[in-house]
């Protein structure tokens, strides 16, 4: 594909041999359609996150397996995800678009492949490791390719698109599940998206970019990084995931919740994560040392960015109290209520398709406005929806979670989607691949923390209340809300501290 662009006032800025877009510059057909693709496949990349939970009792039927192992299929998807996702910074520096996005596609068509014609739960276990691996890979890559190639006043909708992806995808997984496995078996859940991950491929074959990225020929390989990355933040999320179900006052639902429980592996939490957390310490110091001379793995020069850094921070913030929140609300309704998991799974899926339609829309406003006149104000309507969940009870009707949940789901928008725009058009180009890396594995991190922090808590409130029984539940869940309705106060300080109108933050 040619990057050449039609003639303009003024040069165009150039990072290594791909052009960067002039502000008032067009999309031509083939990056639209590129981009279009792009978006496409990462929401079926990560719709494939949730998409399995459903079938867990299927797969123990077919396999004559055991609940901890068919565990293993969801626990195995998200250590790989820890492991790669650092990578793909450094991935995405050295190898060229075209080159990291055909290579994702054909990793995760292979997975989907191998999944959905296992003969075995070693093969199906196999297939999803291969899938997390391209997944792990894309997000990063698509924001990546979307400050390279999206013209600089259209940021806010491009991250818009990102943000409907992210919103969207996890959320309609369990119900596109559901409505599968009501029609045909298990497998279909990945064969049916074979097609998608094949025609992507091929797309990205001939339309992406070829040139690789400033000095992603001089890129090398630090054997000792890789090594540490995958030690610690594999260590630190699979410590994480075991740490809600450690306390087991909310009794079996709290269990549940944790994406790795009753996986069978014994060891602490609580070890796992303090020795995780002292090999990230040797990896940052691996890194500052790399930055000095050699390529560093993750380059950490992209959090002496102000900009990025409240990104970072608002983001991670958000995204982990809506995720949190998002756990306890089935253990909820679920122990407390009495409710279904279908009517749990209505009541949830207004909230996310809401933040899907509305995070394009924001992503215009942002572009017109500015992030700082669109994150205050949904930061407020943010926290005080956490606030408003704290009220929860026995006794609390179905249309005041609905409407709590709406109003959640539809204030995350307007913090993640103008806060991605400024955090990563605050970065020189070369750092941008290293940005958008290191932002989804934080939140990442973060999420995983925010799951095990509020299961472990409904645990803790339930047994300061007896232990179980519906009253010890509730007050439970109060406690790990209450928790979180002070932890969003943070996104209103960060709305406040950030600069008026359109200008990114740099340093």
């Amino acid at each position: 594909m040619s990057n050449a662009v039609p003639p303009h006032t003024g040069p165009i800025p150039v990072t290594g041999t791909v052009p960067v877009q002039p502000a008032n510059q067009k999309l031509d057909r083939a990056d639209f359609l590129l981009l279009a693709v792009m978006v496409v496949s990462a929401f079926v990349l990560i719709l494939n996150e949730t998409l399995l939970g459903v079938a867990l009792p299927s797969l123990i039927e077919d396999f004559g397996i055991t609940a901890s192992t068919a565990q293993w299929s969801s626990t195995g998807f998200m250590l790989t995800m820890a492991v790669v996702t650092p990578a793909s910074g450094f991935i995405i520096s050295r190898f060229s678009i075209r080159s990291v996005f055909t290579g994702a596609m054909a990793l995760f068509s292979l997975g989907a492949l191998l999944a959905g014609l296992a003969p075995a739960f070693s093969f199906l276990l196999a297939g999803r490791i291969l899938q997390a691996m391209g997944t792990g890979i894309i997000m990063p890559l698509l924001m990546t390719t979307m400050m390279r190639l999206v013209p600089a006043a259209k940021i806010g909708r491009a991250m818009g698109l990102i943000g409907m992806v992210i919103s969207a995808a996890p959320a309609l997984g369990p119900t596109v599940s559901g409505l599968i496995l009501g029609m045909a078996t298990w497998h279909w859940l990945f064969l049916s998206v074979l097609p998608i991950g094949v025609i992507a491929l091929v797309v990205g074959f001939k339309l992406a970019p070829r040139e690789l990225p400033e000095g992603g020929a001089d890129q090398k390989l630090d054997i000792l990084s890789m090594i540490l990355s995958t030690l610690g933040f594999g260590g630190l999320v699979m410590g994480l995931s075991q740490l809600g179900a450690g306390h087991g006052g909310a009794g079996e639902a709290a269990a549940a919740a944790s994406s790795s429980a009753d996986n069978g592996f014994t060891l602490n939490p609580w070890i796992l994560i303090v020795v995780s957390a002292l090999i990230l310490v040797v990896f940052v110091w691996r890194q500052l040392q790399l930055q000095k001379g050699a390529s560093p793995f993750m380059d950490l020069r992209v959090f002496t960015y102000y900009g990025f850094v409240l990104t970072v921070l608002m983001t991670s913030t958000a995204m982990g109290v809506l995720l949190g929140s998002s756990v306890l609300l089935p253990l909820y309704t679920t122990g407390v209520l009495g409710m279904s998991a279908l009517q749990t799974g209505l009541m949830l899926l207004p909230g996310g398709a809401l933040s899907a339609l509305l995070s394009p829309v924001v992503g215009n406003l942002s572009d017109k406005f500015g992030a700082r006149a669109l994150v205050l104000p949904g930061a407020f309507v943010f926290s005080g929806a956490v606030w408003l969940m704290t009220f929860f009870d026995e006794n609390t009707s179905a249309a005041y979670i609905v409407f709590t949940y709406i109003l959640l789901s539809a204030s995350v928008p307007f913090i993640s989607t103008p806060m991605m725009g400024l955090g990563l058009g605050a970065l020189p180009q070369r750092l941008t691949p290293y940005g958008s890396s290191a932002m989804t594995t934080v939140q990442q991190v973060a999420s995983a923390a925010a799951t095990a922090i509020f299961v472990a808590l409904m645990g803790i409130g339930a047994t300061a209340h007896g232990g179980s029984g519906v009253e010890a539940q509730a007050a439970g869940v109060h406690l790990a809300l209450m928790v979180g309705a002070f932890l969003s106060l943070v996104a209103i300080v960060v709305g406040f501290i950030l600069p008026r109108g359109k200008k990114l933050v740099s340093h």
